[in-house]
């Protein structure tokens, strides 16, 4: 057996660690999934939060489930009111009422300026309501005080 050089086994364990450290990053981001039928939202929000999470982006609650049922798990769920194909408070009740999904927090993102839909969203579980336009900062805060 060839003997490593004291240059060779540092150069070794400094290539190791930084593949370990690689894997640990891929492994700790969180993953947020958006559903909004606005792509040009998911753009705005994966400018703003792609570096501290995964983003998965869909256009419909429907397809959303879909990802869900197979298997797939985000941390947090961003989540628009009126979409095509399911509304977003049918979607949020789904979820909430389902005994697989319901650990999931939701963030409601939404036009919707009324105090009653807020309410409601609420009251079905939503974590979080902001309204649109928003400020990606509050965003992110809001974010990570939900994954707290």
């Amino acid at each position: 057996m060839k003997m490593q050089s004291m240059s060779d086994l540092t150069e070794n364990i400094a290539i190791n660690r930084r593949k370990v450290n690689s894997f640990l990053e891929k492994e700790t981001k969180k993953k947020l999934l958006i559903l909004d039928d606005k792509i040009a939202i998911a753009k705005i929000i994966t400018v703003y939060l792609s570096g501290e999470y995964d983003i998965v982006y869909f256009d419909t609650p429907v397809k959303g489930l879909d990802w869900l049922y197979k298997g797939n798990m985000p941390d947090l769920i961003l989540l628009d009111i009126k979409m095509p194909e399911m509304n977003g408070d049918e979607f949020l009740t789904y979820i909430k009422r389902n005994g697989l999904f319901t650990h999931i927090p939701v963030i409601v993102l939404s036009g919707e300026e009324s105090s009653a839909i807020r309410i409601k969203m609420l009251e079905e579980g939503a974590d979080d309501f902001i309204l649109k336009p928003f400020n990606p900062m509050e965003l992110k805060i809001r974010i990570r005080k939900v994954l707290k």
